[in-house]
């Protein structure tokens, strides 16, 4: 699929001495793995050019995977920007994208914003990571790849399609994470990473669980407020993560986890839905994503309990002209 744009981008990046790489703000599984494991790509298939990570944000979470470039400023002059798993230009995590010589886009989401010089944009796969196993294997008779940038890669595909359960998996999904796994994935350190809890985060799990609110026609919905954040010693993003707890509740078929961020005075909103799509309610409520799985943004807890109402009104009206739903 879109053999010609990523023959384009080949091109393109074989044309630059130069190469810089960035990824969204608040980065998770799939920004991390996406764009270290390109950049591993690159660094190793081309040794002669000067590959950066560049990124103004970071996750506590994924520390375990190394930290990124100090990029000054001059270099983008005549730089190639790599920006992946990110779908509005408000949304990169590189303050100094603008000064690049040319972008190449690379994401996953429904496109919103085509920034790019060349746009490389597929909605339908279940992560940024998947188009990057797709890459290297359309050109794996020119680009190496190591059982590091595998890793990375194989743990943005894991992260974002929920351990391969998620939308927009498919069977071609899991024959490009079989090249991942045959050049040598770690994936028990990668892993316990990943999934192995200290005790800190089973009382937070044990909290979550205990404040649960569930609408009428079965959104489940949390607010993790300053107070909760502090009381637990949690990051913004780490605070974010809980969203996914609330997926495990029969009936609920729209989960959603509010966080106050004191600092731009905004509460933050993670959608994430089974069955039918809540990406229209994220866009009217400033943000948006993929049909299922969605960010958003409120100004205040009155507008919070408004999305909360029309969660439940969306809802309710799927319940009663859908059956087998659980």
């Amino acid at each position: 699929m879109n053999e010609a744009i990523k023959r384009n981008i080949l091109d393109k990046i074989e044309q630059y001495d130069t190469i810089v790489i960035s990824r969204h703000i608040r980065p998770d599984g799939d920004a991390v793995g996406s764009t270290m494991g390109f950049a591993g790509i690159l660094r190793d298939t081309y040794p002669e050019k000067k590959i950066y990570l560049a990124d103004d944000d970071f996750s506590d979470y994924l520390a375990f995977c190394g930290s990124e470039d100090d990029v000054p400023a001059d270099v983008y002059r005549d730089a190639l920007l790599i920006v992946i798993d990110t779908g509005t230009r408000k949304r990169i995590s590189n303050a100094n994208y603008v000064l690049a010589k040319e972008i190449v886009k690379i994401d996953h989401h429904i496109e919103a914003d085509p920034y790019g010089d060349l746009n490389w944009v597929e909605d339908f796969r279940s992560s940024a990571c998947e188009m990057i196993a797709d890459f290297y294997v359309s050109f794996r008779d020119r680009l190496k790849l190591s059982p590091q940038s595998a890793t990375y890669i194989y743990m943005g595909m894991v992260t974002d399609s929920g351990r391969f359960r998620f939308e927009g998996v498919t069977g071609e999904t899991l024959r490009l994470a079989s090249v991942l796994l045959d050049c040598g994935v770690d994936y028990e350190t990668l892993f316990a990473n990943l999934y192995v809890e200290a005790p800190e985060k089973l009382k937070l799990k044990s909290f979550i669980y205990d404040s649960i609110q569930i609408t009428k026609n079965g959104v489940a919905y949390l607010y993790m407020n300053r107070a909760v954040q502090e009381k637990f010693h949690l990051t913004l993003e780490a605070a974010s993560d809980v969203v996914s707890e609330l997926s495990k509740i029969r009936g609920s078929l729209i989960w959603v986890a509010f966080i106050e961020n004191t600092e731009k005075k905004n509460i933050r909103v993670r959608l994430r839905s089974r069955f039918l799509g809540i990406n229209d309610l994220a866009i009217k409520y400033h943000g948006g994503g993929h049909n299922m799985a969605a960010g958003a943004t409120v100004y205040s807890e009155e507008e919070m309990y408004r999305l909360i109402d029309e969660a439940d009104q969306l809802l309710g009206e799927y319940k009663s002209t859908h059956e087998g739903w659980l």
